[in-house]
């Protein structure tokens, strides 16, 4: 007959088991770690530098009013890069829906709900729950807990950051996007039919979500492409990141290209930016002087 005898498991205690030990046993007194670690091993970590805004260069065709493609022109924008372009467009939209909401809603609070200045009905008695007011939000017609105020949804961003999207938005949409020549003198009377009829010769579908862009609108242009309800057309006075992202089409005239060029080509170098944020901040700093001139005359001392 075998009999078993159970062996108890080795300790796993730091001071005793062999793990932290070498094999010898005259040594045992010595601890040796597995792991040496040295101050002067450590590497400091390196990343990937972000790549510059870059240029992104397309051919575009372009086409005359009959369809035919008449030549060509190029697109040459500054894009983000790929690491950082998706977050610059995001926060370039959300900025936009943001600042358009008006935040005027409004709600009564139980202190703003007129009437309930009197107890509805006895305390006891009643078999009912005990109220004291009317405005209690617990009953129809009474206050709103923690409803909406009127409040201000609007969000700043960088000027730069604000072109760098929109730039970023139309280079991404190149692929897509189609020259055509200037059509605002070929409409003689307001016609949709024929401004349908044009949008086919173009490899348009009028069923596609198009954005056109032209320096100026003439009145029968306007009036022969607002009853399509795919169509936005644009000037730059009011070219936007959300018809760019929301089109599936961009049509260009070679003014309008000629002008997404100048402003948001690679070699602009922010003169617009310095030019503007001088004429704004220029008046403030007027305006500041004056206001500030008098005192300083009043009290020469405060000055010094």
């Amino acid at each position: 007959m075998a009999v078993y005898v159970a062996t108890p498991p080795p300790s796993l205690s730091f001071f005793s088991s062999s793990v932290f030990f070498t094999s010898s046993s005259s040594h045992r007194q010595t601890l040796k770690p597995l792991l040496t670690f040295r101050l002067n091993s450590l590497k400091p970590l390196t990343t990937a530098p972000l790549r510059p805004i870059t240029s992104e260069l397309a051919t575009l065709p372009v086409l005359s009013f009959t369809g035919e493609k008449v030549g060509e022109t190029y697109l040459g924008l500054k894009s983000a890069p790929p690491e950082t372009a998706r977050a610059v467009v995001h926060r370039g939209i959300i900025t936009d829906l943001q600042n358009k909401r008006r935040g005027t809603a409004s709600t009564l609070t139980r202190g703003e709900v007129r009437g309930g200045g009197i107890k509805p009905y006895p305390q006891k008695k009643t078999g009912r729950a005990r109220q004291g007011s009317k405005r209690t939000p617990l009953r129809p017609g009474g206050g709103v807990v923690f409803g909406p105020k009127p409040r201000d949804w609007s969000i700043k961003i960088n000027r730069k950051e604000k072109r760098l999207a929109i730039s970023t938005a139309v280079a991404s949409a190149a692929v897509n996007t189609i020259v055509v020549e200037d059509f605002g003198d070929k409409f003689e009377k307001p016609k949709t039919k024929e401004f349908i009829a044009a949008l086919k010769r173009w490899g348009i579908d009028p069923k596609q979500k198009s954005m056109f862009l032209v320096m100026e609108l003439s009145e029968n242009v306007v009036l022969s492409s607002r009853n399509i309800g795919t169509l936005k057309m644009l000037t730059p006075r009011t070219l936007n990141l959300f018809d760019i992202l929301n089109a599936d089409k961009l049509v260009l005239t070679q003014a309008a290209v000629d002008y997404l060029n100048g402003r948001y080509g690679v070699d602009v170098e922010g003169e617009n930016e310095d030019e503007e944020a001088d004429d704004g901040d220029g008046e403030n700093e007027e305006t500041q002087q004056e206001e500030e001139g008098p005192v300083a005359e009043e009290n020469p001392g405060a000055a010094e």
